[in-house]
């Protein structure tokens, strides 16, 4: 919650809800930053890293870049969204998988990997979900995922991966957010041709490889991300279901809903203020509808 702001201030109010996120600042002016590329930014201010974080009572953040939420939304709910989730959400969404194709979550039972499965769910794909256990197998199975594979007693994790998907060819993307090298080196073997694999988790000391004749004849693509601030919070905060999603045609703030219906919560048209004040229009369906 704000408690003070600075006299430049204008567009969040006292009392107002407001989260601070991993990257509590950055110039806003260079290359990166105009791309949305914040994470990049060589004069990046990180929260709890080289300025205070949030385990105090009261921190201090840029009011460019807190995230402006509802009151109406739990704030213990919008926590794990904050880091966690802006990080997978994005990671889907960079991996280009669409709704009814296959993704495999490496990590699943995990923190970062229990909301991907649900992201992954929201958005219509189909989740396979890696992990070891009967505990979050049944977890990670309750979550949305079709497919649990254990990689502990699996004999043959590529087989098991690729045999989860109806044609046998392996999921159309792999995203990794496990904490050991290994699951690194076997995603490039089981995703199918044309397939991305998204590195998210930092395991210390890893390297990636991949065999390169496979990886050549398949056209795979193996991408590291990081998360992208704006871009990534307003859309979900446009798309989220915990995130105040309003029936069809209401207005909610800069919020407005296109006139077309949608069949998941993952593909509304909004229309939103950015940070600096300026209009956006985004059109998440195929009704290409552009709000001005």
């Amino acid at each position: 919650m704000v408690v003070a702001k600075g006299n430049l201030v204008n567009d969040i109010e006292i009392g107002d809800y407001a989260g601070v996120k991993w990257i509590n600042g950055t110039c806003l002016a260079c290359d990166f930053c105009q791309q949305s590329d914040e994470p990049l930014c060589s004069k990046a201010l990180l929260s709890g890293y080289t300025v205070d974080g949030t385990f105090q009572q009261y921190c201090i953040a840029k009011a460019a870049h807190v995230a402006r939420i509802p009151k109406e939304c739990a704030l213990d709910a919008i926590a794990p969204v904050l880091c966690a989730g802006i990080t997978v959400y994005k990671g889907l969404k960079e991996s280009g998988v669409k709704p009814g194709q296959w993704v495999a979550i490496v990590g699943a039972g995990g923190g970062l990997g229990s909301l991907a499965c649900q992201y992954a769910k929201a958005m219509g794909c189909r989740v396979i979900g890696i992990d070891t256990g009967d505990e979050k197998k049944k977890m990670v199975t309750e979550l949305g995922a079709e497919t649990f594979v254990d990689f502990a007693s699996s004999k043959n994790l590529v087989a098991d991966v690729q045999k989860a998907t109806p044609d046998g060819l392996g999921p159309h993307a792999v995203i990794l957010v496990a904490v050991n090298e290994k699951p690194f080196q076997q995603a490039a073997e089981y995703v199918r041709a044309r397939g991305t694999v998204i590195c998210i988790g930092l395991p210390a000391g890893a390297y990636l490889k991949a065999p390169v004749f496979e990886s050549v004849i398949k056209m795979i693509r193996i991408q590291g991300k990081l998360t992208r601030l704006f871009p990534s919070w307003y859309s979900l905060m446009k798309n989220r279901r915990l995130l105040c999603w309003q029936p069809q045609g209401q207005r909610g703030g800069n919020r407005v809903l296109c006139s077309r219906s949608h069949q998941s919560t993952f593909q509304g048209c909004w229309s939103f203020r950015t940070p600096n004040g300026l209009r956006q229009d985004a059109c998440r369906c195929d009704c290409r509808t552009i709000r001005s």
